[in-house]
């Protein structure tokens, strides 16, 4: 570090007891030997513009911004990535030297990078990704699959007018079907994207057929409470090779450690078990 002052970071959300990042960063400090402290933060939005304005007076570097403050902060934000700023939301922010407040995305990156660690044969470019879900997270795997150039993304969402909105603001490779009709498109699916909270514990089933799913599609959840859901169950059973949703996690949160405390951190089945316990 390039002082003596101990490196603060943390979470921002509302509520935050549920946040699982705490125990991803102690479990890095721990590791690596960093005299730092990352700190869960329960603020409402109308408190975030302060406290945002006071924490690097007290010695945060930065933080991680979850649910409901994702979007809005982009108008407290001084500097936004492209990355941020194509998917509308931000999950880090860096409080830089100057003094301005840098937004990011990273939860794009981090599922590409929990499919490439999980499943390392995986083909972006092999055929049509069929995603359920428009949300914000659904923003940013649209965002990370165009990115490896996916060559078209079939978007399905219960209120079909989200995903029009999606379609509007990402382009010509998005196809959107009616969420009744999201089935008949399994045959075509190489990788098959579950972004909604449907079939988390305490949520709604997913329903959906799994006639037509292929053992060639790789099919993936970004739920991982449970850690295998019942898609992910039943596309195992089919012959699928699947990916659960806790590496998006994980991953999501390397570059804010590496910004603030000045070591890239491993993702590893150690880390998977630290969360998991």
């Amino acid at each position: 570090m390039t002082n003596d002052k101990i490196p603060l970071a943390g979470v921002i959300g509302q509520p935050i007891t549920q946040s699982k990042s705490p125990v991803v960063h102690a479990h890095w400090l721990r590791r690596y030997g960093i005299r730092g402290h990352y700190i869960p933060m329960d603020v409402s939005s109308v408190d975030l513009p302060h406290v945002l304005n006071n924490l690097p007076r007290m010695g945060f570097r930065g933080v991680n911004i979850t649910i409901p403050h994702k979007e809005s902060v982009l108008d407290i934000a001084d500097v936004i990535s492209d990355r941020a700023a194509l998917i509308g939301a931000a999950n880090t922010l860096t409080f830089q030297s100057d003094g301005k407040l840098h937004a990011d995305n990273t939860d794009g990156l981090g599922f590409i990078a929990n499919l490439k660690q999980e499943a390392p044969g995986w083909n972006p470019q092999a055929g049509p990704a069929l995603v359920l879900g428009a949300g914000g997270a659904s923003r940013a795997v649209v965002a990370a699959l165009l990115h490896e150039r996916v060559p078209e993304i079939i978007l399905t969402n219960r209120t079909r007018a989200r995903a029009d909105a999606l379609k509007a603001h990402f382009g010509g490779k998005i196809k959107v079907v009616d969420w009744t009709q999201a089935a008949s498109h399994l045959d075509e699916t190489a990788t098959l994207v579950n972004t909604t909270a449907l079939g988390m514990t305490g949520k709604e089933e997913l329903k959906l057929n799994l006639g037509r799913l292929t053992s060639d599609t790789l099919v993936t959840d970004i739920v991982y409470n449970p850690l295998t859901t019942p898609l992910l169950a039943q596309a195992e059973a089919r012959g699928c090779q699947t990916v659960d949703g806790l590496g998006m996690l994980l991953h999501q949160a390397v570059p804010g450690f590496e910004r603030w405390f000045g070591r890239a951190p491993e993702v590893d089945a150690e880390l998977r078990n630290a969360v998991l316990r």
